[in-house]
């Protein structure tokens, strides 16, 4: 009878232990759990990835949204803009992120001129997105004249994130990287727009490099869900570059980046380490050859 309860005891605490991994469980974040979000005062948490190893760690400690951003084209390229990143670019770093994620939202960037010229081609290359890689959305940059193109992409079925405030593509429209709607003109425009977006049917949009003030009042006039980059603490969510705040990016050093390590310092360390060892022999050791 004591071997009997013993083993009613142990089966108690398995399954106790159960259902604790089962509450542990991560979320599976979809586009309506990131609108559940905002309205339930959750902050929304975005970094980019471009990579399977990144995207994995990302996923593993509970990032909300994953962002294959266009920035992979400075980061990961090495170009001065983002206008070179073609769809094919997107989609082939896409799918390495989209086979590492099992929970975090996958958000692409459609890159310059993939959706501008016309509804027919958004579709196209949207679609084209979504289908080869299974992702959850796309990102589009710009305003109310691409408030059609929006309609007709959720209408079809694909979700759409929008970017407000300094949009890089258009880099060349701006000539600068200087924070946007700072004059009570461009700031109602973004206002504007950011109601029109959200009429038109993202699910949520992302803010870049504007005043806090009017972060603040977008946020509480839009029904969806804001996110930050430079725009203060008052949007639904924050998202960063993930080589910026791991301090790979040694040269871009703007306010709004937090920097969490200096993986760039590391990297040399480590580097440096192994170029001594090996030139003074001393790897590999005898442990460590076969």
């Amino acid at each position: 009878m004591k071997t009997k309860k013993n083993s009613t005891a142990r089966s108690g605490t398995f399954a106790a232990s159960g259902r604790a991994q089962e509450q542990k469980k991560p979320r599976v974040v979809t586009t309506k759990t990131v609108t559940t979000m905002k309205h339930a005062g959750e902050k929304i948490v975005m970094l980019t990835a471009y990579d399977y190893l990144v995207a994995k760690y990302l996923d593993q400690v509970g990032v909300d949204i994953i962002l294959v951003g266009d920035s992979l084209g400075n980061v990961v390229h090495g170009y001065e803009t983002t206008l070179p990143v073609t769809v094919d670019d997107m989609i082939y770093h896409a799918k390495a992120v989209k086979r590492a994620v099992k929970n975090a939202l996958i958000v692409v960037d459609m890159p310059f001129m993939s959706f501008q010229a016309s509804i027919d081609e958004a579709i196209r290359n949207a679609g084209r997105i979504m289908k080869e890689v299974g992702v959850g959305a796309v990102k589009l940059e710009g305003g109310e004249y691409i408030a059609d193109i929006v309609h007709h992409l959720v209408k079809i079925g694909i979700p759409v994130m929008g970017h407000l405030g300094l949009t890089p593509q258009a880099i060349n429209k701006f000539g600068t990287y200087e924070v946007r709607a700072t004059d009570k003109k461009e700031a109602d425009e973004l206002l504007h727009d950011a109601k029109v977006l959200a009429d038109a049917g993202v699910f949520s949009i992302v803010l870049e490099k504007i005043p806090t003030k009017l972060a603040k009042r977008v946020t509480e006039s839009v029904p969806v869900p804001t996110i930050g980059i430079g725009a203060g603490p008052f949007c639904d969510g924050q998202v960063l570059v993930v080589y910026d705040m791991l301090g790979l990016t040694e040269e871009f050093k703007p306010r709004f980046v937090r920097r969490y390590t200096e993986l760039a310092k590391i990297m040399r360390t480590a580097f440096e380490a192994f170029i001594h060892d090996v030139k003074e022999q001393k790897f590999p050791t005898e442990k460590e050859s076969y």
